[in-house]
């Protein structure tokens, strides 16, 4: 899993557990059912956490789902149907590929550049393919670090509206960039499904996704779909990102977890080869190219000991030809201290052979 940072200043830890702690006087409410997609003051602090990312959403069209995987298995059921095809990036997040293998649904990488997902070869599959939708992980792409240039986006979303396909933005990463584009829903919201999960910003026991539909009607669907599903998202666990939200706790904690961030892609930065890797200097993963003779499979196995999560390219590719690279994750329960030296022992293994490195395991 591809995990934050972890909180530790003593003063934001408090104020997380006060959060936690004022939540039991109304306790006896948050353990009845209420109906889906989150009351009036949930989705007011879903509408001002999304002001970080340029939206401001008509409620009719916002909701609060369990997370952002019965999201996109929502928006999934809704847009396709077995057999469709669903464009992505050539090297995509593993839930979806898990989504619509589950769905039946044909998921096609596209190839990218440096400014993300290729325009004409997005234009030439619709041409082939007649997709139902384009998933994208457009900020800070997990697994490349990848965050698609804002010119490049106008040229998808006009390839997108040419061909009637719909755009599903799943952006978790992006509450971490303070200078990436402004997100597709923004561009083009009546063509742009938007999930926010709370998961990389805040941390993966928050399992809330703040989803925007291009319009009501989908909306309506979307909630039968979801609520079919689930239910409902967890009052309590609602209760707390509003809160959070509302008292300022959440950038707080927003803060800290691109500070530690930057401080962590500094040791990256100091430590790995030059041009082995590709990252983003407030992001906590980063894409390692390994170097002939070394194999995925191998580095994954060297770098298990290290307490840093490390994982092989085959988990992204829909292509069946994953590249000899790997995907580190700089956050989670390790700290500093522990990646400094994580960092250290790749760029070590990085400069040996496997077969010298097989020695230290």
């Amino acid at each position: 899993m591809n995990l934050p940072p972890e909180p530790v200043d003593p003063e934001l830890l408090d104020r997380m557990q006060d959060g936690l702690e004022a939540l039991g006087r109304d306790l006896v409410y948050l353990m009845r059912y209420q109906g889906f997609g989150g009351v009036q003051a949930d989705k007011d602090a879903a509408s001002h956490w999304l002001r970080h990312r340029m939206l401001a959403p008509q409620q009719d069209r916002l909701f609060i789902a369990p997370g952002a995987h019965p999201a996109l298995l929502g928006i999934l059921g809704v847009l396709a149907k077995a057999g469709d095809v669903v464009l992505s990036e050539s090297l995509t997040y593993p839930g979806t590929r898990s989504i619509a293998a589950q769905l039946g649904l044909r998921l096609v990488g596209l190839p990218m550049d440096d400014d993300g997902v290729d325009a004409e070869a997005f234009a030439d599959a619709c041409k082939r393919l007649s997709p139902r939708a384009l998933y994208l992980n457009p900020t800070l792409l997990n697994p490349t670090t990848h965050t698609i240039a804002w010119a490049r986006r106008t040229e998808i979303i006009a390839i997108a509206r040419g061909f009637g396909v719909a755009i599903i933005e799943d952006d978790p990463y992006g509450f971490l960039s303070v200078d990436a584009p402004p997100p597709f829903a923004a561009l083009a919201p009546d063509i742009t499904w938007h999930v926010a999960g709370l998961a990389k910003c805040l941390g993966a026991g928050l399992r809330i996704a703040y989803v925007v539909a291009p319009d009501v009607r989908s909306g309506w669907l979307f909630a039968s779909s979801v609520r079919t599903a689930t239910v409902m998202a967890s009052p309590v666990t609602i209760a707390l990102a509003t809160r959070w939200i509302s008292d300022g706790t959440a950038d707080a904690l927003l803060a800290a977890v691109r500070q530690e961030s930057m401080e962590r892609q500094r040791l990256v930065s100091a430590i790995l080869p030059k041009g082995s890797f590709r990252t983003d200097a407030v992001g906590f993963h980063l894409w390692l190219s390994l170097p002939v003779p070394w194999t995925r499979s191998a580095f994954v196995g060297h770098t298990r000991s290290t307490g840093v999560s490390v994982v092989a390219s085959d988990a992204f590719a829909t292509d069946g030809a994953p590249p000899e690279a790997v995907r580190v994750c700089l956050g989670g329960p390790a700290d500093r201290s522990a990646v400094r030296s994580a960092l250290e022992f790749m760029a070590h293994a990085l400069a040996e052979s496997p077969t010298l490195t097989s020695t230290f395991l």
